[in-house]
């Protein structure tokens, strides 16, 4: 059997839509492959099965190898750009208590990654209206400790 064109359009749009069910970013790139593949065959019909092939897998690694090398943020970078190491150390005021394992509100004077008002976690009880210092961020909460001021 010999693909035609959208053969590879509908496993392209197949692959395409399977990235929606597992979140894991790298079957889209795959799809997108033999999407390609099937724009050139459409342009160039003669290509031989073993062509398609090898242009598939060509044009799929390549997309992979650059989303993963050289277009994905580093695992060191924030959603909003900035490198955490620039947030450690930063000091809030805490405006609503904290406890172990019960999350907290702090606010800081100017946007930290984009908002001045952040959840937080820490590993001691802080009231309300005490300076905090963050110490890392997890996930989408930033843990904070007493400044000691």
């Amino acid at each position: 059997m010999h693909p035609e064109w959208w053969h590879w359009f509908v496993g392209g749009m197949l692959l395409t839509l399977a990235e929606l069910a597992v979140p894991a970013f790298y079957i889209i790139w795959f799809g997108l492959g033999a999407l390609l593949v099937g724009l050139l065959l459409l342009l160039a019909p003669e290509l031989s099965l073993t062509t398609q092939i090898v242009l598939w897998i060509i044009a799929s690694s390549g997309m992979l190898v650059l989303w993963f090398r050289i277009f994905r943020p580093g695992s060191e970078r924030t959603l909003s750009g900035s490198a955490s190491g620039e947030v450690i150390g930063e000091t809030g005021l805490l405006v609503a208590p904290i406890e172990p394992f019960v999350k907290g509100r702090v606010r800081f004077q100017r946007p930290l990654l984009g908002a001045d008002e952040w959840s937080c976690l820490a590993d001691e009880k802080i009231g309300a209206g005490e300076r905090v210092k963050v110490v890392a961020i997890e996930g989408s909460f930033l843990k904070v400790a007493r400044t000691g001021v």
